[in-house]
């Protein structure tokens, strides 16, 4: 379960790009991706919904830390504790990944890194590559800039506006986010993306 349309697209091309066939289609996908709409869909009862759900052997969710990370995470435990009354009171620095009483295999990762504020887009720009970090840290300095000018974009997303930015420069501009991942713009086997990538095999057991 992930919050929008970026983490569905990014998720399968980065577990691709490590080794692991994912599928030509939703059928044949090793695991079965949903986006629940945004954290504000994200409550007790979907949860239970999903838990319930005939068949199901493993749960994985996929959040934004966004500004606060310890609110957040309160928050997701709090919609969790209905359903999985063990749930650990803190979500451990390589992602959450816990057996339900009922024998479910449950796992939460915070972006971008279970401690820190931010988002996907803040994860994505871990896996920058070394030789790309001039232009990255322009890319940071021209984004304040645009903000001090005018730039509409609210704080919360600045760093959606820093990396597509930064993929606005690159040899064919403009790339999306999974394409980055897709055409190796960004580093798949970064070691910061491998702590993600090494949560994700552990929950599905690949």
């Amino acid at each position: 379960m992930v919050e929008g349309k970026d983490d569905l697209r990014v998720i399968p091309e980065l577990i691709e790009k490590n080794g692991i066939v994912w599928g030509n289609n939703k059928k044949e996908a090793i695991v079965s991706i949903e986006d629940y709409g945004g954290y504000s869909n994200l409550n007790s009862d979907l949860i239970s919904t999903e838990l319930q759900a005939s068949g199901l052997t493993h749960l994985g969710l996929m959040v934004d830390a966004d500004d606060e990370p310890q609110a957040r995470w309160q928050s997701i435990r709090d919609a969790c504790v209905d359903s999985i009354l063990d749930i650990p009171q803190e979500i451990p620095e390589t992602g959450l990944i816990h057996t339900t009483n009922t024998g479910i295999k449950f796992g939460v990762w915070m972006m971008p890194d279970n401690s820190m504020q931010g988002m996907l887009e803040t994860f994505l720009a871990y896996m920058i590559p070394d030789e790309s970090e001039l232009l990255w840290t322009y890319a940071q300095e021209v984004v304040a800039e645009a903000k001090n000018k005018g730039a509409l974009f609210i704080d919360a997303r600045t760093d959606k506006a820093k990396i597509h930015s930064w993929l606005a420069w690159q040899e064919e501009p403009g790339r999306q986010l999974h394409q980055a991942i897709k055409y190796k713009i960004l580093n798949p086997q970064h070691p910061k993306a491998q702590v993600f990538v090494n949560w994700f095999k552990a929950l599905y057991d690949l």
